[in-house]
């Protein structure tokens, strides 16, 4: 979609209770008057318990249908209201994207008695004790929902991996043993091998596990009308299983069916390798530009800008990006804290939502705040008015300006349709600082003005169609014609 915005709806404090739904189903319209154009909605599938985040998946047929794992409904609500909050956003004409969880399964109904290898928890490439037996919770039952829907069951030969023996009563890293069982070789290297992540780690290797989760892709999506996948955890994830996979649904769904992963590494070999591994078929997050903000944000004057989108996904697979400032792994408390400090938000925000790659994904923590964290109320009115922008004025041939450490820019030149220019500045610098641009003698005497509204100056262009562009010290500004149609003011 041109110049679309998707909303991670939600961020890991976001409300239990099973209000979520409707929440977001009353936020519809506005949403979209605001210009984004999908939502990510959190994994609906349910938990290990009824405030589980969605990241520890128990039944991935169970929407909040049954009573199962506490209650019936998931933290964000009954399987009717996620159904209903699907419906309402599209017909405010938002796509619709869930977040899946396929590499591991937590709360199982029951143990089972394997034979495994101890590894190395810092190189599971390294068996350091076994093989021998273990207990563990490798079997699902499903007792609430029975054979709705599918009759299977889960037990150990579909998991490779496990981090507690009940016969024991320990924790350790396990690799369950058997006929052609080993961690997939296609994952990310860290830790020798990153097959194993939590819980009881699925063996995509099998092929009974590959059938089911295609199965179940067929009834979710029948099931939900969701325009697409948001993959979590793919690193850990055999990348042949998750080619096939994205080409199998595409093949039952068409290729319009959406599919990012999240591959949580800021190495850019190592994403160009997953990307060829999976056919250039699934878009990933830009984690390399959000570590990129967060240096910014930390350094400050001290950060060369023009050095932000080195290596980064959105700089060498424009089209595979989506890019993000902060989200729910990032966000202050959790185990991959990286936040983006405050006062360099609004910067990083203009920095994905006011240039021509890349899919840039609001979070929820920004937009609407950290659920309970009064330090941090989010930027909202400010991240709709960078998304208006957008809409109106990200267009055309974009030229870059980046020859100074603490102040870059870009001018996108407009098209036919869309013939308006946006000159976006960029500066960290402790002083207002300025930055000469020509837009031709066709430009000349036309009045400029601030469509972030952080400067209240008006630039004439001179006869050559030239000007000395302001931006304050640590802020941006995007400007464009005074007077002109869109002009955000007057909408």
């Amino acid at each position: 979609m041109k110049n679309g915005v998707m909303l991670q709806a939600f961020e890991w404090n976001t409300e239990g209770g099973g209000t979520f739904y409707r929440r977001i189903g009353e936020k519809a319209a506005r949403l979209a008057e605001a210009g984004i154009t999908a939502l990510w909605l959190p994994p609906a599938f349910k938990g290990q318990t009824s405030l589980d985040v969605g990241y520890g998946t128990y039944d991935l047929y169970d929407l909040g249908e049954f009573n199962q794992k506490e209650e019936t409904r998931t933290k964000y609500g009954t399987k009717q209201e996620y159904l209903d909050c699907i419906r309402i956003l599209k017909d405010h004409g938002l796509e619709v994207y869930a977040d899946v969880v396929l590499n591991h399964k937590a709360g199982a109904d029951g143990k089972e008695l394997f034979k495994v290898v101890e590894v190395n928890p810092m190189n599971r490439s390294e068996e350091i004790r076994g093989p021998f037996d273990i207990e563990g919770w490798t079997k699902f039952t499903f007792p609430g929902r029975g054979t709705r829907y599918s009759d299977f069951q889960w037990n150990f030969n579909h998991f490779s991996g496990v981090d507690y023996d009940d016969l024991a009563k320990r924790n350790g890293i396990f690799k369950i043993l058997g006929d052609n069982k080993d961690w997939s070789k296609d994952v990310s290297g860290e830790m020798g091998n990153f097959d194993y992540l939590m819980f009881a780690d699925v063996n995509t290797e099998h092929p009974d596990v590959r059938d089911e989760l295609k199965r179940w892709s067929d009834w979710y999506i029948a099931e939900t009308g969701v325009d697409g996948f948001r993959m979590d955890a793919v690193k850990h994830i055999s990348a042949d299983f998750m080619r096939d996979f994205v080409n199998y649904v595409k093949s039952r769904q068409g290729d319009q069916f959406y599919f990012v992963g999240e591959y949580w590494k800021t190495d850019d070999s190592e994403t160009d390798r997953y990307l060829y591994q999976t056919d250039y078929d699934i878009d990933i997050f830009d984690v390399k530009l959000h570590f990129h903000l967060m240096e910014a944000s930390q350094r400050g004057a001290d950060y060369d800008l023009r050095r932000i989108f080195d290596n980064t996904v959105v700089q060498e697979h424009p089209g595979l990006a989506v890019t993000f400032v902060d989200n729910h792994d990032s966000q202050p408390g959790q185990s991959l804290e990286s936040w983006v400090g405050e006062w360099f938000k609004p910067l990083a925000y203009a920095l994905i939502l006011l240039r021509k790659d890349g899919y840039p994904c609001v979070f929820a923590g920004d937009y609407w705040g950290i659920n309970g964290d009064p330090n941090r109320p989010g930027f909202q009115a400010e991240i709709e008015k960078l998304i208006r922008i957008r809409r109106h004025f990200v267009f055309g041939d974009q030229e870059e300006r980046f020859d100074d450490p603490n102040l870059i820019g870009w001018i996108h030149h407009g098209t036919e349709d869309n013939p308006g220019k946006l000159a976006t500045l960029i500066c960290t610098a402790d002083e207002d600082r300025t930055m000469r641009i020509e837009l031709g003698a066709d430009w000349a005497g036309k009045k400029f003005a601030d469509f972030s509204g952080n400067r209240d100056d008006k630039i004439i262009l001179d006869e050559n169609g030239g000007g000395d562009f302001p931006v304050s010290a640590r802020s941006y500004s995007a400007w464009a014609e005074d007077g002109h149609p869109l002009q955000l003011r007057d909408e």
